[in-house]
């Protein structure tokens, strides 16, 4: 090699040589051109065999430290459907006590608790995770990519809501499980109300589960739009990875409301700063605008996987093309957008405004258009093909019925006189189950008959198959059709017994008789589920003979090759593409780097861009979610001490994780096909880790919003802000915090550009430079947080005292939380640049640590404005 290409070259995200550029545009220039890779050459021998040692599960006890995503999405659905078979049989319960009047099978508390364990434990722990657990599954496989980017990470997301979960669950046990409802409304849940820790351990728990989703939502994302097959431009992704692209940025939107939510109502309960005391200040109504702008999109995010299934398997079971794809699309983005604007649907009796209600009544109208473009396009699908009457078929059609019920009476509950009559009847029940029972769980099913091959290459059975149909289809619809009639009948929800004389029994009876059948065709499932799990392996033939990548192998590696993708149905449109990928003739059709690795491309076009090593298996997942879930558990029993040895032991598990993971490649560019190179690793925005970042901090900055909501509201509430009691602090103190801050993101900007300057410049070390600005920054951020706390201090800042000096106070102290992180980045990145891992080719961790350094600085300047700023402003 000449000095000329050994000389590095930095265009902003990659160091290579002048020669790997021309070989990367020319390999780009290939996908680009849809041409194939051309390795008809024979593949070097043992191969295949080192491709599959580097990828082999650990055999025995050892599986459960393997990150890879066909056993941690193995194991999260079986963990998902084991939580909805412990809520289905708190369902039966609730049944049971309700199956004829004055029954005193449960008392009034033990009813309250299962019947608030029965709608968490379906909403948090089985209706969210299976979608997830799903994907994981399903989606590298589909995409033609070797594992999603961040295994690790999608295997602590796991245990952590396997631990976490099981936990929650095991409170129903010892009388401690919440009894406020899966809603949680207050005041019904504050101290005075609630005066145990029963609703602690929901507030916690569930806070806990939701961050664990939103990990598994950021890996969703970054997986889609960097590790398709290249080729696989957006508009030629499957439907279903649409569907999670836009299900995980929903997620990525909603969820931080709800962790905002449970973070007031835990600060109320434990330390008495008075969010939702109206006596004080606060206002119960916060909670439901904060829970509802999760809630309501929840539907969709529950329904919209459900639908990308549908339009995956519909076009293999009528075998001919989707009708509508780019309409589809279209209308998978429309839903995701109307739906945060329907929240306050369930806020319609609450005295909101007559725009704000007529808004949110026009918004629950507008939802059905996208939705039925769906449906439409799936009937005629069905019309133009040739239809297989299977069992997925069955599940399908009993799907279209339930789910078209139960948007008709959707309509009629977003008619405001209509709901101001039916809200808190089990009219309201009856709907809700219709619409998440029939928009989600009917088309599982399906899709578990439907893929059950990619296991062990075995099928369900077909006869079998068409009796839990039978049962769950009549089960379902003499369950909870009823319930319409009794809600009509003036039956309000939540209930634990009734009156023979107000006429309801006959419809529970009818509805505990058809909660049975239904269990009974869930029951036989499990049975020929276990039957195929037990059976002798075979041959993935893909039975289907469907279209997607994801039916190309089983193996742990997903495909010997990445196959080139030049059309939606790559199966069908290259019938040899199944053995070409086999015999290595496409992407990188080993184990270039001798580890795991996938091909990364490009977003929208899919052109391949570099290799990126995949970490292996580990325990450290598994430990830092042990001790994450034992410091969230621990403290809600108010064990201080083990609580922070757990919490101790995750954050040490997660740096030992991200010290392994965070390295400077050992290759600088390996053959991905015959004499095509391309670089190992990137950096900036061409890493994935970069991004990855840039939505976790798209959470924070929504969770940092709700927090300023709720400041907000309650200013608006008050006559004079700040309150009589309360002050505000001199001027001085925010602006010099202000300033300090600013500085601080100067300092640690002008390091990183000096680094990247100092790149080409082999004879001048950049590390002193680096950590000289670490520490100056790190030591302004400390200043600038005590400046702005000792000027609350000074002001006599009371978090008890009213609502608005709360509001105050949980925007001040979240500001603090992010000292404590950047307190923890900032020494990680120290460590490293002392350990000389900082280096041009491998400084993401530079690049990451930037990035939250100047979006705290932005979050603190802003709570300055809202909080020192903006009552003035009012006040004058």
């Amino acid at each position: 090699m000449s000095t000329q290409d050994q000389r590095p070259q930095h265009d902003g995200h990659y160091v290579f040589s002048d020669k790997m550029q021309s070989e990367v545009e020319r390999v780009q220039e290939r996908a680009l051109a849809g041409t194939p890779l051309p390795n008809s050459l024979p593949r070097p021998e043992g191969e295949l065999q080192r491709l599959m040692a580097v990828w082999k599960t650990p055999p025995g006890w050892r599986f459960f430290k393997s990150v890879n995503n066909v056993n941690i999405g193995f194991l999260y659905i079986c963990t998902a459907l084991l939580f909805f078979v412990l809520a289905g049989i708190l369902g039966l319960l609730i049944r049971a006590q309700l199956a004829v009047p004055d029954n005193d099978f449960l008392s009034a508390g033990t009813y309250n608790q299962i019947f608030t364990m029965h709608g968490t434990v379906m909403m948090f722990l089985f209706a969210i995770p299976i979608i997830e657990a799903i994907a994981v599954y399903l989606l590298p496989g589909m995409l033609g990519a070797r594992d999603l980017p961040f295994p690790r990470l999608s295997a602590y997301a796991y245990w952590a809501y396997t631990i976490g979960g099981l936990a929650f669950f095991c409170t129903l046990f010892f009388g401690l499980a919440p009894d406020g409802g899966w809603f949680m409304y207050p005041p019904l849940t504050s101290k005075e109300y609630s005066p145990g820790i029963n609703a602690d351990f929901w507030l916690l728990g569930i806070g806990f589960i939701e961050i664990s989703a939103i990990a598994g939502a950021i890996e969703i994302i970054i997986g889609i739009l960097f590790t398709r097959a290249p080729g696989m431009k957006l508009s030629r992704m499957p439907i279903y990875a649409w569907t999670m692209l836009v299900v995980a940025l929903m997620i990525v939107v909603a969820f931080p409301a709800i962790i905002a939510a449970t973070m007031l109502l835990e600060l109320e309960r434990a330390f008495d700063w008075p969010f939702f005391i109206a006596s004080r200040g606060g206002d119960p109504l916060i909670w439901q605008h904060l829970f509802w702008f999760f809630g309501h999109p929840e539907v969709y995010i529950i329904f919209l996987p459900a639908a990308g299934m549908i339009s995956t398997m519909i076009p293999t079971i009528a075998r001919t093309r989707l009708v509508g794809y780019r309409s589809i699309v279209v209308a998978l983005i429309g839903v995701g957008i109307l739906s945060f604007g329907l929240w306050a649907h369930h806020m319609f009796t609450t005295g909101l405004g007559a725009m704000e209600l007529s808004f949110v009544s026009a918004a629950s109208m507008a939802v059905v258009i996208p939705t039925a473009i769906q449906v439409f396009a799936w009937i005629a699908t069905l019309w133009s093909g040739r239809v297989r009457m299977s069992t997925p078929m069955l599940f399908l059609l009993g799907f279209m019925f339930i789910f078209v019920l139960g948007g008709l009476t959707g309509v009629m509950v977003a008619v405001l006189p209509f709901d101001w009559q039916a809200h808190d009847t089990y009219f309201i029940v009856a709907h809700l189950h219709y619409v998440l029972i029939g928009g989600m769980v009917f088309p599982m099913f399906g899709g578990l008959y439907y893929w059950m091959p990619l296991l062990n290459g075995n099928t369900m059975s077909e006869r079998l198959g068409k009796w839990v149909f039978g049962l769950m289809f009549v089960g379902f619809n003499v369950t909870f059709f009823p319930m319409h009639m009794a809600g009509l009948w003036g039956m309000p929800r939540r209930v634990f017994t009734y009156s023979a004389e107000m006429g309801w029994d006959v419809w529970n009876l009818i509805s505990t008789v058809g909660a049975f059948m239904m269990a009974l065709g869930i029951l036989l499932f499990f049975i020929d589920a276990i039957r195929v799990f037990r059976a002798r392996p075979r041959q993935n033939d893909n039975p289907w003979g469907a279209s997607t990548l994801e039916w190309l192998s089983s193996a742990d590696y997903s495909s010997r090759s990445i196959p080139q993708i030049n059309s939606r149905e790559p199966l069908w449109d290259n019938p040899e593409l199944t053995r070409e990928v086999e015999e290595g003739r496409h992407w990188l059709p080993g184990a270039a780097t001798g580890g795991r690795e996938t091909l990364v491309t490009s977003p929208v076009k899919a052109l391949p861009t570099h290799v990126q090593i995949l970490p292996g298996d580990s325990w450290l997942p598994l430990i830092a979610a042990a001790g994450t879930a034992a410091f969230f558990l621990l403290l809600t029993m108010e064990l201080v001490v083990p609580a922070f040895i757990g919490g101790i032991a995750a954050i040490v598990s997660i740096i030992r994780w991200l010290w392994e993971v965070d390295k400077k490649p050992q290759m600088e560019k390996v053959e991905v096909g015959d004499n095509l190179w391309l670089p190992v690793g990137a950096t900036g925005p061409a890493a994935h880790a970069w991004w990855a970042t840039i939505i976790m901090l798209i959470v924070d900055a929504v969770i940092f919003s709700a927090l300023v909501y709720v400041f907000l509201h309650i200013s608006m509430l008050l006559q004079v802000c700040p309150p009589p009691n309360a002050a505000l602090p001199k001027t001085i103190w925010p602006w010099t915090s202000a300033a300090l801050l600013i500085a601080g993101s100067f300092c640690i900007e002008w390091a990183r550009r000096r680094s990247r300057s100092l790149y080409g410049d082999t004879h001048v070390d950049f590390q002193p430079w680096l950590q000289l600005a670490l520490v100056i920054a790190l030591g302004l951020l400390c200043l600038a947080y005590a400046a702005d706390f000792f000027g609350h201090v000074q002001a006599g800042l009371t978090p008890t005292a009213q609502a608005w000096s709360a509001g105050v106070a949980v925007l001040v102290a979240y500001q603090g939380f992010h000292v404590v992180v950047l307190l923890l980045a900032g020494g990680y990145l120290l460590a490293r640049s002392l350990a000389g891992h900082v280096t041009p080719t491998s400084h993401s961790t530079l690049d990451n640590v930037s990035l939250m350094w100047h979006y705290t600085t932005l979050q603190g300047v802003a709570a300055i404005f809202f909080i020192n700023v903006l009552p003035r402003f009012m006040d004058l």
